[in-house]
């Protein structure tokens, strides 16, 4: 059928022909800002995913340490 690409061109044409020429830079500009701030969430989303997922592993190097500390300390006994 057709690709997203399609729709665009049809759609735009669809815009240009039936009045929409003068508000089409009016529609891209908001589809512009819309598409930065959903790029800026999408990124706000990974920075904390990624910290969060650093935190929990420092968590379980801790959590390792500890238990080869102990694991050392019950050999030397």
């Amino acid at each position: 059928m057709f690709g997203w690409q399609e729709w665009l061109i049809i759609i735009v044409i669809v815009l240009i022909i039936f009045g929409g020429a003068k508000k089409l830079p009016g529609l891209a500009r908001s589809l512009g800002k819309s598409f930065r701030e959903f790029k800026k969430a999408v990124k706000d989303v990974k920075e904390e995913v990624s910290v969060d997922l650093d935190e929990e592993l420092d968590d379980v190097e801790k959590k390792d340490s500890v238990i080869s500390d102990t694991e050392k300390s019950e050999k030397n006994v």
